[in-house]
């Protein structure tokens, strides 16, 4: 057997590396009048809202999109599967290729609908943290104990009105799918006419 140390030393292992961070977790710090969340800097300035928030997942839209998915997937299968008889007529064999291409097309989408619904259905609601700016920008964390959140927006707060303010604290990323939750109520106004108003979510 060789040796990896010099004569005189003992084979000792190295000692073990610390354990990496969290992949979710992030840090927030202000600092300098800036804002840090993880690697995003956000001036205190800029910030207009600083709120907590329960993000849930589009279900009903979800289970919805499902459905209306079903029935198109069905209907085109079906209607197919009708042409594939009437082709019957001249070729036996065409027919039956296309009945089973048909069935296997629909066979795959269906699986595909019911994983995207599945997803929504079974994506928790989260208690997130929101940072907004005066552009469009947004930070969304979370931390698993609510009142932890609450309290660090009484924090930011406090930082905004007091730009010497500095602090450090460790949350968790959040990590979802944008098109499966809630945002709030989305208003989009160009211009000055013809303005509808905003829609609610």
């Amino acid at each position: 057997m060789d040796r990896t140390e010099p004569p005189g030393h003992y084979d000792i292992p190295p000692p073990p590396t610390a354990p990496p961070p969290s992949v979710r977790s992030v840090d927030i710090r202000v600092s300098k009048r800036l804002l840090w969340v993880g690697g995003a800097a956000y001036p205190l300035e800029n910030i207009t809202r600083v709120h907590t928030f329960l993000l849930t997942p589009r279900r009903w839209e979800a289970t919805q999109q499902f459905l209306k998915r079903l029935g198109i997937i069905l209907s085109v299968a079906f209607a197919l599967t009708i042409l594939g008889g009437i082709t019957g007529l001249a070729s036996q064999d065409a027919a039956g290729t296309i009945v089973t291409l048909v069935w296997l097309g629909a066979v795959a989408a269906l699986v595909l609908s019911i994983v995207e619904l599945v997803g929504v259905l079974g994506a928790p609601t989260q208690y997130v943290l929101a940072v907004e700016t005066s552009g469009p920008s947004m930070a969304l964390v979370t931390f698993p104990q609510p009142h932890y959140l609450d309290q660090l927006v009484g924090s930011l707060v406090h930082a905004i009105e007091n730009p010497q303010t500095e602090f450090q604290v460790r949350v968790e990323r959040v990590l979802v799918n944008p098109r499966n939750y809630y945002f709030g109520d989305n208003v989009n106004m160009y211009g000055g006419t013809g303005n509808v108003g905003m829609a609610k979510a």
